[in-house]
């Protein structure tokens, strides 16, 4: 992991850059990590793995268009006991 002062990031943009293909640079502000900066590769690499839940879980879109909207879901009922160990 690289970090860089924001000053030195702004005298420096291409070290930077260099820096940002082997892994990403943070850039601080007072010492503050404020940016990221990654190579376009990097990013992605990253959107790739942008999936929502149902994705995740396998369900294609034509599979969730087919589950009923009125589905209902039971609410499950804790109740507060001791456990003995």
């Amino acid at each position: 992991m690289s970090i860089l002062s924001s000053r030195d990031f702004n005298q420096n943009v291409s070290q930077a850059k260099r820096l940002s293909y082997q892994e990403p640079v943070f850039i601080t502000d007072r010492g503050t990590p404020s940016h990221v900066l990654l190579s376009y590769q990097q990013y992605q690499r990253l959107r790739q793995h942008d999936q929502s839940n149902a994705e995740r879980l396998g369900m294609s879109a034509q599979n969730l268009a087919k589950i009923d909207d009125d589905f209902e879901f039971e609410c499950a009922i804790f109740m507060d006991r001791q456990i003995e160990l």
